[in-house]
C-alpha cells in the first residue's frame, strides 16, 4: 500500500485524508444512528401506557428525556403540560416542533461533511491527474523526439495521474453510497418522531378533557 502511495506522489496525500475522514464519520454515524438510539419501536406504546391514567412525575420524564431522540421529543411535549396545565394545543405541538428540529440538527451531524468528500474526492483526484500530466510533458526534453524524454519521469507522471484518478474515485463512490443511506435512514427517522409526536400531542389533549 505504502508502495502506491509513493508512486502516486504528493498530490495522493489530500485523497488519503480524506479517506480517514470519511472511515471515521462512517463508523461514528452507524453507532450514533442506531434504532436504540434514536427511536425504540416500543417506547411509544409504553409512553402511552405509562401516562394513560395521567402525566408521569417528573423523574419519569427526566429518565424518558434520557432514553433516545424519541424519548427526548416525547418528554418535551410532557414537561411543557407539567409547566403550564392550561397551555394550548398548539404551544404544545410547537414545543414539540423544536425539541425535534435539535434532535434532527444532531441526527443530521457529519453527513454534509461526508456529501462534501463525495463532492470533492473526485476533483481532488483530477488534480492528482493533472499534475501526473505535467510530469509527463517535463520529462520530454526540449530538442523533442530527436533526443527523447525522461523515461522515469515518464512513467512517474503516469503513475500519478492514474493512480489519484482511480484513488479519487474510491474516495468518492462509497462516500456517496453512505452518505445517501444515512441520509435516507435520518428521513425517516424524522417521520418516525414526527408521527410518534403527533400521537402523543392526541393523547395529551385527551387526557385534559374534563
Amino acid at each position: 500500500m505504502f508502495s502506491i502511495i509513493q508512486a502516486a506522489g504528493w498530490p495522493i496525500w489530500p485523497l488519503v485524508a480524506c479517506s480517514v475522514l470519511a472511515l471515521a464519520l462512517v463508523i461514528e454515524r452507524f453507532l450514533s444512528l442506531k434504532v436504540a438510539k434514536v427511536a425504540p419501536p416500543q417506547l411509544l406504546d409504553e409512553v402511552l401506557s405509562v401516562s394513560a391514567k395521567g402525566l408521569p412525575p417528573p423523574d419519569v420524564v427526566q429518565q424518558l428525556e434520557g432514553n433516545s431522540a424519541l424519548g427526548e421529543v416525547l418528554a418535551s411535549g410532557f414537561r411543557a403540560l407539567i409547566a403550564n396545565p392550561r397551555c394550548s394545543e398548539e404551544d404544545l405541538r410547537s414545543t414539540m416542533e423544536g425539541a425535534g428540529r435539535v434532535v434532527a440538527h444532531r441526527l443530521e451531524k457529519y453527513l454534509s461533511a461526508l456529501a462534501t468528500i463525495a463532492s470533492a474526492a473526485p476533483l481532488m483526484g483530477l488534480f492528482g491527474t493533472v499534475v501526473g500530466m505535467i510530469e509527463i510533458f517535463g520529462s520530454q526534453s526540449s530538442s523533442g523526439a530527436a533526443t527523447g524524454g525522461n523515461p522515469a519521469q515518464l512513467a512517474h507522471g503516469i503513475s500519478i495521474a492514474l493512480y489519484n484518478t482511480a484513488f479519487g474515485l474510491i474516495v468518492a463512490i462509497p462516500s456517496l453510497i453512505f452518505w445517501r443511506y444515512f441520509r435516507a435512514r435520518v428521513d425517516f427517522y424524522l417521520l418516525t418522531l414526527e408521527l410518534a409526536s403527533e400521537r402523543l400531542g392526541r393523547h395529551l389533549n385527551f387526557l385534559r378533557q374534563p
